[in-house]
Formats: C-alpha cells, structure tokens, sequence
C-alpha cells in the first residue's frame, strides 16, 4: 500500500497548495490513503466543517487535528458525528470526538489512524500518548486485521517524536510527527521497517514564522508583547507530507519519503 500524510496546513496558502496538489498527487503516485494534518487550517487556528469536507473532496481519507482543535467553536457538534475527523486520543474520554478509527479502501483493505498529542511543553496535560497508544493497538494486529496503521504524534518536542518513533517500531506502519511547521531530514524506515520523519512540516507559506507573517512573531520576540494577533502567510504555499510505502503482507515499510510540493523548500 501507499500511504500518504499531510504536514500541518496553515491558513489560506496550505489550503489551495493542498486543495491544488494534493488531487493530481495522488492519482500519478495511486495512493491509497491519506491523512490530512489540519490542526490550522482555519486562519491559523483549528479547522472548520466546511475546510474538512474541501479536504475529503481532495482526497483525504481522514483529518487529524493537535492542540488547535477546538480553536473554531463550530467543529464540536462537528466531531461528534464525523469519525473521519479525529481529536488526541490522549485526550480525556468524556472529550467530544475520538482520536483513532478503522477505516476502508476503496479496494476493501482495512487502515487504523491513531492520533495522538504529546505531553512536553503542552499545557493540554493529556494523558501518557505511550500508554495510549498501547492501550488502542492491543485490539488490532498489522498485517492481520489491519493492512497498515497511521500515528500522528502532535509534539512540541522531537525527543517526545523520535521515543514515539522508536516505541513504535516494528508494531505500526508509519509514525509521523506534527506541530512544529519545519520539515525534518530524517524521513527513513526504522530498524524494525516503521516509516518515520520527526516532523513532515507544514502546509502553507514557507516565507514566513512557522506559517504566519513575520510581523506579530517578531514583535513578540522584540517587545515581548504577546497579545499581538498572529496572521497566517499569504504567499505562495509549499506542500510538505510524508510518503510511506509497506509490503502487502506484513504492513510495514519497504520506502519512506519526504515530499515538497512546489514553493521555496522544493
């Protein structure tokens, strides 16, 4: 199988870089499924029912979110009903939404998402995601129930990302980090054959601060005035994912490879 994944997208330039390339990639590299980091995708801040379906309509499969996901009001009732669009599991569970699911191809195979949020320098306090992610892939075998597993670690820190990684190898497919914006250069299979890259990076415009103009970081690292609004990029957006290929049999990777499409990065 192929699998794809989505760097966070960031405003309106992740939006049409995503919405642009992300059609026509998927059919020249038939991709079978794809995840969608959209934890800004609203102006910056969370993402809404309406840029969701515009996703799914592009060819995502599914949609995680991160620590933004209940910027935009509107996506609780949202959540609740949309399986294909996931919150932490880490969170609490009485949380609207869930964090992980099983879902189908269009040629019948079974791919589980799990979604998780990182605990150092995030103010969520969510629980243990190591713990977490044990608890849901107790239920589920790779290669046997499921045709391959997706994790999405949202972390501040690449420490948290690689353990993750490393905890991970040899039981999931693929474990990608996101949060961050910047694309590491660490795309690789891992000992035990789990695609991994600490951060795929970002959607958006990459001639700015993590996505956002240049201006309000500045003036926050300037004059420590932090209540100054941040403003997502609008210059020409640079899509930044994660391309995992695994072995039919066994699920896991036998190709890992970052991917820029098109903008200063490429």
């Amino acid at each position: 199988m192929k699998l794809f994944f989505c760097g966070d997208v960031v405003g309106r330039s992740g939006r049409d870089v995503v919405l642009e390339q992300l059609p026509r990639f998927k059919k020249e590299q038939a991709i079978d499924f794809i995840v969608v980091n959209a934890d800004n995708a609203a102006g910056g801040f969370g993402v809404t029912a309406a840029l969701c379906k515009d996703f799914f309509e592009a060819g995502a499969d599914v949609v995680t979110g991160g620590d933004h996901i209940w910027d935009q009001k509107e996506i609780i009732p949202y959540i609740s009903s949309e399986k294909r669009l996931l919150r932490p599991q880490n969170f609490p569970e009485r949380t609207p939404g869930t964090g992980h699911g099983i879902y189908t191809t269009v040629t019948g195979k079974k791919v589980m998402v799990l979604h998780l949020l990182g605990q150092v320098f995030h103010k969520e306090h969510a629980e243990c995601p190591f713990a977490t992610a044990d608890k849901i892939l107790s239920s589920v075998k790779l290669g046997g129930g499921v045709a391959a597993i997706i994790v999405d670690i949202h972390a501040e820190a690449t420490s948290e990302k690689m353990a993750m990684g490393q905890y991970l190898d040899g039981r999931v497919s693929m474990v990608v980090g996101s949060h961050t914006h910047v694309p590491t250069m660490d795309a690789r299979v891992l000992p035990k054959k789990t695609g991994y890259q600490t951060d795929a990076g970002m959607c958006g415009d990459y001639n700015s601060v993590i996505g956002f103009k240049p201006e309000a970081p500045l003036e926050r690292f300037l004059s420590k005035m932090t209540k100054i609004r941040l403003e997502p990029g609008s210059g020409p957006g640079t899509l930044c994912g994660l391309l995992v290929e695994t072995n039919d049999n066994t699920g896991l990777a036998t190709r890992c490879e970052a991917v820029q499409l098109p903008g200063p990065l490429k």
